[in-house]
């Protein structure tokens, strides 16, 4: 008998297929003597679609809200069917006699196996591998302390738990949104909040208005000094008490009243997490989020050199302390090798309180080098770069603390504070680990103030001083910033702050999505439109605003998010049933759909450069597709007219120009022509003449030329012209001629509401130009799912 190994992609089936001796290769999986190891492509089986449990909701209709089965139904991937089909035909094999999961060790992972085996009526006995890294050591050892695949029950009915609850709200609050505003709109427990963290910004910028404010600098020839206020600010707020000051000051005396000198320290920043690794990858390296989490997953699973990218943890566990020096020794062959090497022959700091922690850990630790020796000639130059942040970061949290003096001096002149320090560094400790390889430290460094002027050493309290020149600046206060992707991170994950209530915010401890999420939310918000890229900045569209503000309130906040977050915990935990979340969960639902349907806002997005819809005076939003190209999109689902605007190279005539006689001699063209002839050698083949012929300048070489060449003598040239071209038709034009004449009057058209016209069913056409329906993004997942499965496949 044999035990059937299931992994959650083919990357890291073959993996375990290698390390279990499983040669004989078939399609879908690897087999060996004991083992038999197949994959999912992801998930193989998702949550059935609203069609499944009733025909009407085929058509997205008002009244058909809410939809609440009693129960969810999965079913297979269409993509993933013929996969699903031979990891069903293995589960129910007569010689496989368990089955060991292996998929992610963490809540998602767990829903990826038990859907499986739910929909393959899989009942044998089952055990889970659970582990953080990928190399062949931790692989085995990981086999060696199997767990029963029941005490991870819980888990998974967290995991069912969260996906129910996104289903009943996700796909009935979009429908509302859609169906009553007659446009393309959606809203989720994370997607809005996180929409809702950068429209609230766009606000705040909006409505600032700068102030104008003051700052003094005194020159006391050895050393400079900044103004101070009684209560410690540098500036100050009136032009006339600035002028007084800059007018005052300049030739007068005082006294060094304070001179203060401390020893000070910094400790090393803790180990990386996805979300720390994430926002200094977006900061240092111009990585979005996205492209961090993918980079990092090849490193992981292709390379093996660094641990479990997912996690949400900064800290490791006391058995992974003696391993340390296996991945120290890891790094011989690169540019950390000597101070690797210096660690294991002299030791290194092991930071009982910031870094070993086993109760900060969950599923997996912090994300650290493995064992695996690495070549980095085989990496790209995106892959070095993210390895170099990770392993710079894991050398620093061995490091002793930065050590350093600072010397503050305070002098008192007309009865005005002046200020300044010196800070002299005493000991680098973490901050060498950078600056030996050339490269710059992610971890905040603490800002020295002052000129640095070694001068501050040689003055003693009561020293007299005198101000030489005084130099006046006038500043203006900034505009709150908008998000990056580093800072929009920051944001999500201590959602909390944004918050009143003290209970919530202990809920939100985790923040809004998790790590392992946070980088696809971003990038559905830009593929649906509703926040663009400009340059490292996110800026919510007209439409994002929009969605914002009609979404219920509830959905607007994280609190919504921190409530659920706190319940599937307990649930994991086993301290809360499944069955009164979900209860609840169906009733908020109705509370949200009736929210939408009884409001009375219209959808009205103020875009700039707008166009005008010509078939229903609609706004039409502007999206540039993937080559660069302008479409123009009708925002009411029930026209959906699209245009873009392509440029044309056409031909434009001028009269010919008259040629000069050239006083060179004609060229002659030379043509070679090959000519078989019925001539054979003693082998019997045929041999083949090369003829040269001198055909003349007149020749039909040299006149031949294109049609459009020439144009009743005139010489033809081209010029690029900007047309329209329509994309997808309106669907008014296709509605009953009554119906077009009424459209088409100009008043009509004008006074016509829109949002709340009494339209209630809606035909969505299932494109994605314009973002916005669950449909769209289910056939945009559905889209790239197929893509990364060929992928796979290669």
């Amino acid at each position: 008998m044999k035990k059937l190994v299931l992994a959650e992609k083919p990357s890291v089936g073959r993996e375990l297929a290698r390390v279990l001796d499983c040669r004989i290769r078939e399609k879908g999986y690897s087999e060996g003597e004991g083992y038999v190891v197949t994959w999912a492509l992801g998930h193989l089986v998702e949550l059935a679609q609203p069609a499944t449990y009733s025909e009407r909701y085929r058509r997205w209709s008002l009244r058909d809200l809410p939809m609440l089965p009693d129960t969810l139904e999965q079913e297979v991937i269409s993509q993933s069917q013929e996969q699903f089909a031979v990891v069903k035909a293995l589960l129910n094999r007569d010689d496989i006699d368990s089955l060991i999961i292996a998929t992610d060790a963490g809540r998602e992972g767990e829903l990826v196996a038990r859907w499986i085996m739910k929909l393959s009526n899989f009942t044998k006995p089952a055990q889970r591998l659970w582990i953080s890294s990928q190399t062949d050591a931790a692989i085995k050892e990981g086999f060696s302390n199997l767990k029963d695949a029941s005490l991870y029950d819980n888990l998974f009915y967290a995991a069912e738990s969260r996906a129910a609850a996104d289903w009943y709200v996700g796909l009935n609050v979009t429908r509302a949104l859609t169906c009553h505003y007659d446009a393309k709109l959606s809203a989720g427990r994370v997607q809005t909040p996180t929409l809702a963290l950068m429209t609230n910004r766009e606000d705040e910028i909006e409505a600032f208005s700068g102030q104008f404010y003051w700052t003094l600098k005194a020159d006391f020839g050895s050393f400079s000094a900044s103004w101070y206020s009684t209560e410690d600010s540098i500036r100050i707020s009136s032009e006339k008490q600035a002028q007084e000051l800059e007018a005052l000051l300049p030739g007068k005396t005082g006294t060094v009243t304070s001179l203060v000198t401390a020893e000070k320290g910094e400790q090393p920043p803790l180990a990386y997490d996805l979300t720390e690794l994430q926002r200094d990858a977006n900061m240092l390296l111009d990585f979005s989020a996205k492209q961090t989490l993918d980079t990092l997953q090849r490193l992981y699973e292709q390379y093996k050199i660094v641990t479990y990218p997912r996690t949400d943890s900064r800290y490791i566990t006391h058995d992974i302390v003696a391993t340390i020096p296996q991945r120290l020794k890891a790094l011989a062959s690169t540019p950390f090798g000597s101070s690797a090497a210096a660690f294991v022959e002299k030791g290194f700091r092991i930071d009982e309180q910031r870094f070993v922690q086993d109760l900060q850990v969950t599923d997996h630790h912090a994300i650290i080098p493995t064992e695996q020796r690495v070549d980095i000639a085989r990496l790209s130059n995106e892959e070095r770069s993210l390895w170099e942040l990770i392993v710079i970061r894991f050398l620093e949290v061995l490091s002793p603390d930065y050590e350093y003096r600072t010397t503050t001096l305070v002098a008192e002149v007309e009865g005005q504070k002046f200020q300044t320090r010196l800070t002299i560094p005493t000991k680098q400790g973490w901050r060498d680990v950078a600056r030996i390889i050339g490269r710059r430290s992610a971890a905040t460094n603490v800002m020295d103030e002052g000129d640095f002027n070694a001068s501050l050493a040689s003055l003693i309290e009561g020293a007299p001083v005198q101000i030489q020149t005084i130099k006046l600046r006038k500043m203006t206060t900034s505009a709150p910033e908008r998000y990056t992707e580093a800072t929009l991170l920051s944001a999500m994950e201590h959602a909390g702050r944004f918050v009143d209530d003290a209970t919530l915010k202990k809920r939100l401890s985790n923040g809004l999505g998790t790590p392992a999420t946070r980088a696809d939310i971003i990038e559905k918000l830009i593929q649906n439109n509703y926040v663009e890229r400009k340059a490292k900045e996110l800026v919510p569209t007209a439409k994002g605003r929009e969605v914002v503000r009609l979404a219920p309130m509830q959905l607007r906040s994280p609190e919504l998010t921190g409530q659920w977050e706190d319940r599937l915990a307990k649930i994991a935990e086993g301290k809360e049933a499944s069955g009164p979340f979900i209860a609840d969960i169906k009733q908020n639902t109705r509370d949200l759909v009736k929210q939408v349907i009884q409001s009375g806002e219209v959808f009205a997005p103020k875009y700039t450069n707008m166009k005008v819809c010509p078939f229903c005076k609609g706004p039409m939003m502007k999206v540039v597709d993937e080559i660069g190209q302008d479409h123009y999109v009708c925002q009411r689902l029930s026209c959906s007219y699209e245009e873009m605007e392509v440029k044309k190279r056409v031909p434009v005539s001028k009269p010919q120009v008259e040629k000069k006689e050239s006083a060179v001699a004609p060229k002659t063209v030379v043509k070679v022509v090959a000519k078989a002839k019925p001539v054979t050698d003693s082998t019997g083949k045929k041999k083949v003449l090369l003829v040269k012929k001198t055909l003349p300048k007149t020749s039909h070489l040299e006149s031949f030329s294109l049609p459009d060449d020439k144009v009743d003598k005139q010489e033809r040239t081209y010029t690029w012209e900007t047309v329209t071209e329509v994309v997808r038709p309106s669907k008014l034009a296709y509605r009953g001629e009554q119906y077009q004449r009424e459209s088409t009057r100009p008043q009509a058209r004008e006074d016509r509401p829109w949002g709340n016209s009494g339209k209630s069913t809606l035909e969505p056409d299932g494109s994605t130009a314009a973002g916005g329906t669950f449909a769209d993004f289910l056939k945009a997942s559905k889209e790239r799912n197929n893509r990364e499965h060929e992928k796979k496949r290669k």
